[in-house]
């Protein structure tokens, strides 16, 4: 089956020489990385992960293209498929050095922000998980050197976790969603963490001041169709 060509493929991959060959570049990009649009990537998952963090691992530049089409082809209609995704991720993202997390950060952080807030418990968990991986909070894309970049994305999901009134949930996600932020918190001074989250609790007051105005609203129509009747 395919899970076992791509084990073969992975002992290959391993022996290729540096820099890899424009063949070698146009296989990963062609045939390995559209593998993931398949309905059953799950049944080879790990063997296309271990192929894929080959590629990585020989050429981190490659991380590039991996991650972008990754977001591209985002299941979001698949829970169980996101779930595989998300495990992917983070062994490319162990991997993959912070030039090549430069150029993904928006499209990277705001998949994973959506994953946060998703309803589905599993999904939003997995994601929240990312930040129990120490190698990604300690020297990785997560570490408070990133913080300025990852912030102003994730944190109104996580605010959108936590509010009393609409809060996910999940007791579980409420609670890691609490870990993130105290992680950031314990990161930064308290001057920082006010800079990169400004915006996203103004965003949130605003909302709060707009769904008030609309109650408002809604009870003076209906206070003034009541009085037109008589």
């Amino acid at each position: 089956g395919i899970g076992e060509l791509l084990e073969i493929l992975g002992s290959i991959i391993n022996g290729f020489a540096l820099p890899l060959k424009a063949e070698h570049l146009n296989f990963i990009r062609n045939s390995l990385i559209p593998l993931h649009k398949s309905k059953f990537c799950s049944h080879f998952q790990q063997q296309l992960t271990y192929c894929i963090t080959q590629y990585i691992d020989k050429e981190p530049s490659t991380g590039v293209l991996v991650i972008t089409k990754l977001v591209e082809y985002w299941p979001w209609s698949s829970s169980q498929k996101q779930l595989c995704y998300l495990t992917e991720l983070e062994e490319v993202l162990e991997l993959v050095p912070d030039e090549v997390i430069t150029k993904v950060n928006d499209s990277l952080f705001t998949t994973i922000a959506r994953c946060v807030s998703s309803e589905h418990f599993q999904v939003s968990e997995r994601a929240l998980f990312l930040w129990n991986n120490e190698p990604l909070v300690t020297t990785g894309c997560l570490n408070k050197n990133h913080a300025d970049k990852i912030l102003p994305i994730i944190y109104p999901a996580l605010l959108k976790n936590i509010d009393g009134n609409r809060g996910h949930w999940n007791p579980t996600v409420n609670s890691l969603s609490y870990n993130v932020i105290d992680l950031y918190k314990d990161f930064l001074t308290e001057k920082q963490f006010e800079v990169y989250t400004k915006g996203c609790v103004l965003e949130k007051d605003a909302l709060v001041k707009k769904r008030r105005l609309q109650r408002w609203e809604n009870i003076e129509n209906t206070i003034a169709g009541t009085k037109s009747k008589f």
